[in-house]
């Protein structure tokens, strides 16, 4: 089957039908219906739709109507990321399926890229868009740019049959970028490397983050314990004190006392809100729980091209010459509308260094046009200048110019030497020389000109500058940085020393992956931090196999290579500028910016994050202590009771707010970049943070109790003793807030710290407090009787007690690290 016959169309028509079109299957996306079902089934969202409707069933249509809203935030969140999710593979499928030129039956057709069959003749051209993989036929001056596939920079020759394995094909969703060709289709769709790369990226289900499984346990242990608890009170208070209805308002009320409704608000709050602050650095969030879970990131995998570097060549350096005659002969060995990114490179660095070779180049005629052959591995131009005279100046591989220019063994020994350590420093070397010609003709062979050495050219694609203060942060922060590029091992060791990632380890390439088992690859893993030549499996098998060893990975990258190691890592994050709208669209974040320093202020956010979240839960926990507790007790001991649910709705406008936004506001400590990554395994929920938060919150309650028992002993009315026993709660609430703002850090080293949402807020509880007590329509529905100055003092006093039980343990647990470390 030649070029100009191609396949008949009847058999192309037989094997679209037997083989299926050219195009990665999906399967069917799921409707919104069903994704929102799924979506309910989720434990936090049962118990929100659980407190809606018990708020409805007491017959408080406000607070029910904002869990509502909230259950139907949350469902159009998931609903809006699963959607993004599932673009993931459109795109792949729209790269992989573009229109396509080929010959059927001895005639050009311009086909959809989806009809392409195994067999296919295709016309390749420059611009065009490979629609599969396939085997070159012939080739002229052909180059293809697939950096998608393999991270490489440079564009990739294409030569015709007897060429090496990879130089011979050409492979789907790949961009011709010189030259022309034909090539006969080998893989189509799911059988190219492309499609394989699909199907990779369709098995990987994104994992569940350890915050979002911890907290749904919680809440469903606590739910559980609250809908147990308060049918028991209710059954009690029916039997010991008569009457069904007061009994099931009681249970009510004691459920909503514990019931904790606010954790998955809290959780999704904090995340959407943070999604919001990343957004304004440029940053877009399409997976919320990612942030938090970068502050915990103890890994970080980055592709070398296009995330450490620029992915643009420059001149480097010039060496072993005259630099401004080097560029200036480099420049007219290039061509007259270059593409090759080498060669953009050099003309760039002319016209900085050897502005007379621009001028040359446009006032000279191109006589000769010698171009790269297998047989001479260089560029050559024969030009004449406005007086005729002729100027012959050659660029290439340093052996080949070399070799040209007649040198002594002795002396050439010594350029290739300098030549190869060149190349150890991670650069692309070229030679450079001239040559003067008197004849009228010109020889058929470039190696006959009596070329005359002029020097090297260093080319390398430049590392940003942003990131080795990056790199130094993260370092500082405890966080390893891991290089897996597919580039050579010699320039990514390089890169990796400018950036400053470790290379003590030396590097492993993608064969030697290969030859490693699961259990010595996972061990191999936590001693080397430069991976080269690595193919796109391999990059999956490495973030799987740093998973297996416990660590935290985010990974970076921007090509459709990257998309099954971004969706597979705990964290993916694509570059957005240069990224793929597969591997925007498989990972979690997208930097807008392709800044490598911007993934450390999203750690650093990330961390933030967590301590907000962290202490916000720990608040949570404190303060149903003494709601519970107050709504308990008097139940059992037989006294006035004090709350009823329109107490507990009080109490959730001011706890609400500060949990989902003043503790959100927080600036974070300072020190939060200066220590290394939290143990992945610590749960938000460890032993230390709910004994100190149960321990405050029990502080509180005893506060509120010794409160109530003086009012009962004080003969007070029951209007009064609730006013007070209430007071105290409220006043005890915004303690524990203060207390909760730092883990460390006592309340007065905070009160420094700017949040004006907090005293906003304090402010409105405190006035809402008043108008309940003293505005007589208002103090009849909470049942309350005005209350003097002493006792404003005493519920203020009580109220502050928790503080001071938190001042004191901060102080305890600060001097316990320091004896641990002492």
């Amino acid at each position: 089957m030649g070029p100009l016959t191609g396949l008949p169309a009847a058999e192309a028509a037989r094997r679209l039908r037997e083989e299926g079109p050219n195009s990665i299957p999906f399967a069917k996306r799921p409707g919104t219906l069903t994704i929102a079902l799924e979506v309910l089934r989720e434990p936090m969202l049962l118990l929100l739709c659980a407190a809606s409707t018990l708020y409805l069933l007491i017959g408080d249509l406000t607070e029910a109507l904002v869990l509502a809203a909230s259950i139907l935030v949350v469902i159009a969140i998931s609903i809006g990321q699963r959607a993004k999710t599932e673009r993931a593979l459109e795109a792949l499928r729209d790269l992989s399926s573009p229109r396509a030129l080929v010959v059927r039956d001895g005639v050009q057709q311009r086909i959809a890229g989806a009809a392409v069959v195994r067999g296919d003749v295709l016309i390749l051209a420059d611009g065009d868009r490979v629609a599969a993989d396939g085997r070159v036929l012939a080739a002229s001056d052909l180059m293809v740019d697939e950096s998608l596939l393999t991270g490489e920079s440079l564009p990739v020759e294409k030569d015709a049959p007897g060429a090496a394995e990879r130089a011979g094909r050409v492979f789907s969703g790949t961009l011709v970028v010189r030259g022309h060709g034909y090539a006969e289709v080998l893989a189509t769709g799911a059988r190219s490397e492309l499609g394989r790369i699909g199907r990779m990226l369709g098995e990987i289900a994104p994992e569940k983050t350890s915050l979002e499984v911890e907290t749904g346990r919680v809440v469903r242990l606590v739910a559980a314990f609250a809908v147990g608890l308060s049918a028991l009170v209710a059954v009690c208070y029916a039997v010991t004190r008569g009457g069904w209805v007061e009994g099931v308002l009681a249970g009510l009320t004691l459920a909503m006392a514990i019931l904790p409704e606010e954790f998955p608000v809290v959780l999704t709050v904090f995340l959407a809100l943070g999604a919001w602050r990343i957004a304004r650095r440029d940053v877009l969030t399409r997976r919320m729980p990612a942030i938090e879970m970068l502050g915990a990131a103890t890994v970080l995998c980055v592709d070398k091209t296009g995330t450490l570097t620029e992915n643009r060549m420059a001149v480097k350096e010039v060496f072993a010459g005259d630099k401004r005659e080097v560029l200036a002969y480099a420049a007219l060995a290039s061509e007259l509308a270059p593409f090759d990114p080498m060669e953009n490179a050099i003309l760039a660095a002319a016209s900085l260094a050897a502005p007379e070779a621009v001028e040359w180049r446009q006032a000279w005629r191109l006589d000769r046009d010698y171009s790269l052959s297998p047989a001479f591995l260089a560029v050559c131009h024969a030009w004449r200048d406005a007086e005729g005279r002729a100027v012959v100046a050659v660029k290439g591989a340093p052996e080949a110019v070399i070799a040209a220019c007649r040198l002594g063994p002795a002396e050439a020994e010594a350029l290739l030497s300098e030549a190869r350590r060149g190349a150890e420093r991670g650069v692309r070397i070229l030679g450079v020389a001239r040559a003067q010609w008197s004849r009228a003709d010109w020889p058929a062979d470039p190696r006959d000109f009596p070329f005359r050495w002029l020097g090297f050219v260093a080319l390398a694609d430049p590392l940003r500058p942003t990131v080795p203060a990056a790199v130094a942060e993260c370092r500082r922060a405890g966080i390893r940085v891991v290089m897996i590029t597919g580039d050579h091992g010699g320039t990514a060791l390089a890169i990796a020393r400018e950036a400053g990632i470790r290379t003590e380890g030396g590097l492993l390439t993608g064969a030697e992956l290969d030859s490693l088992p699961e259990a010595e690859l996972a061990q191999a893993v936590r001693g080397v931090d430069v991976f080269a030549r690595v193919l796109p499996q391999q990059k999956l098998r490495l973030v799987v196999a740093l998973k297996a060893a416990g660590e935290v990975v985010a990974m970076t990258g921007d090509g459709v290579n990257d998309a099954p190691a971004l969706r597979a890592a705990h964290i993916g994050v694509a570059m957005g500028g240069r990224g793929t709208d597969v591997a925007r669209e498989a990972a979690s974040l997208v930097l807008l910016r392709d800044e490598f320093g911007a993934i450390v202020d999203t750690v650093r956010l990330g961390r933030r994050i967590y301590d907000n979240l962290r202490n916000a839960m720990g608040y949570l926990l404190a303060v149903h202590v003494p709601i519970a507790g107050i709504s308990f007790l008097p139940l059992v001991f037989g006294g006035p009771i004090v709350l009823y649910p329109v107490h507990v709705v009080f109490l959730e406008f001011v706890i609400d707010p500060a949990c989902s936004v003043v503790f959100e506001a927080e600036s974070g400590e300072s020190e939060a970049m200066q220590r290394p990554p939290r143990d992945p395994h610590e749960p938000l929920f460890s032993r230390s943070m709910l004994a100190a938060s149960l321990g405050l919150g029990a502080a509180a309650l005893l506060a509120v109790v010794l409160v109530y028992g003086w009012a009962l002993l004080a003969g007070r009315s029951e209007g009064e003793l609730r006013a007070l026993s209430f007071a105290a709660v409220v006043i005890g609430n915004l303690a524990l807030i203060l207390a909760h703002r730092s883990r460390s850090r006592p309340i007065f080293a905070t009160l420094a710290r700017p949040n004006p949402v907090l005293w906003w807020m304090m402010l409105a509880a405190l006035a809402a407090l008043g108008l309940a007590i003293y505005v007589p329509p208002m103090a009849a529905v909470f049942r309350f009787a005005p209350l003097g100055a002493a006792e404003i003092g005493i519920a203020f006093a009580a109220g502050l007690a928790g503080a001071l039980c938190s001042e004191g343990w901060k102080w305890y647990t600060a001097g316990s690290r320091g004896a641990r470390t002492g």
